[in-house]
């Protein structure tokens, strides 16, 4: 059986910088929570009222206090690396780009540290480099002729992968049957994904980019809304339905089940509609990041924080 082999690339100066400043930036979503989910989470605590439930939040604040203190990721789980990206066609590295995400991706894992979490499919070992064969995803939309870059980072833990799930409905089955196949995974699966979630929905033409959407639906801040009126309107009722489900904080059961739900939408055929759901778990270890031509950054999602 092969083994995965990784050789370092030979970055030019600028790639390396970028690389760089990347290390440092997982390392920072590994271990602090986006302002949103941080915010979020400080709402929801004020509303459960049972001693377990507040115990529960209490736990998850210290956690994150520990975790900036000691320089350590916030959960065991680190999830496997995802970058969602948008760049401009003249944006200088960009035939560097894949070769900076792995290295960064490598090198951080040691410097956080990360864990291991690069399992080579079929030939069942894990690499040890928390990198492997499509490790990390990379998802690169081309946005015009600008020369700067957008970048979501997440970490994709196991535990919030569970839920996911796509499908294609037939088209009688409506909007209705987007709603029952969602709540069916939520009362399935919503407890092994570590509430309180964030619930990303796509709808499009089929499975690949009714997932696609979902995922996106992550990377939108959890109170933001849909532009669509009536997609809007799914988001509020889905989440007064799973918060009915009454999973609370950690499944310990409470009012509030979900930070958000999230519904990204496309076009479909009209003899289909594609339907998919992914989760974020209390933990949505979700970063942004944004670079001009001169590397110079902002993070939108991490105030006060330089690398």
């Amino acid at each position: 059986m092969l083994k995965y082999a990784y050789e370092e690339k030979t970055l030019s100066s600028e790639a390396q910088k970028m690389r760089d400043i990347l290390v440092e930036y997982i390392a920072v979503v590994g271990r602090r929570l986006p302002d949103d989910v941080t915010k979020k989470l400080d709402e929801l605590s004020k509303i459960e009222v049972d001693p377990l439930q507040q115990l529960v939040y209490d736990t998850m604040k210290e956690n994150q206090l520990l975790a900036e203190e000691l320089k350590r990721p916030s959960c065991q789980d680190t999830g496997a690396l995802q970058f969602f990206i948008k760049v401009g066609s003249k944006f200088p590295l960009l035939s560097e780009l894949k070769d900076i995400l792995k290295e960064a991706v490598y090198l951080a894992t040691q410097k956080a540290p990360l864990r291991h979490n690069a399992v080579q499919t079929f030939d069942e070992y894990n690499t040890g480099l928390n990198i492997g064969t499509g490790l990390p995803t990379v998802y690169t939309e081309i946005d015009g002729d600008s020369d700067d870059i957008e970048m979501y980072v997440y970490m994709a833990g196991g535990g919030c992968s569970l839920p996911g799930a796509a499908k294609v409905l037939m088209p009688g089955e409506g909007y209705e049957g987007v709603v029952r196949f969602v709540m069916d995974q939520m009362t399935s699966y919503g407890i092994n994904a570590c509430p309180p979630l964030l619930v990303g929905i796509g709808i499009g033409t089929s499975v690949e980019t009714a997932s696609m959407n979902s995922k996106l639906a992550l990377m939108r801040e959890v109170d933001s809304v849909s532009p669509n009126e009536n997609a809007a309107m799914m988001e509020r009722l889905l989440e007064e339905g799973i918060d009915n489900i009454g999973l609370g904080p950690q499944g310990f059961g409470g009012e509030k089940s979900v930070m958000g739900v999230n519904i990204i939408n496309t076009g479909r055929h009209p003899s289909v509609i594609g339907v998919a759901v992914n989760v974020g778990c209390w933990s949505h270890r979700r970063g942004k990041i944004n670079f001009d031509r001169d590397l110079n950054y902002e993070l939108p999602l991490h105030e006060g924080v330089e690398l």
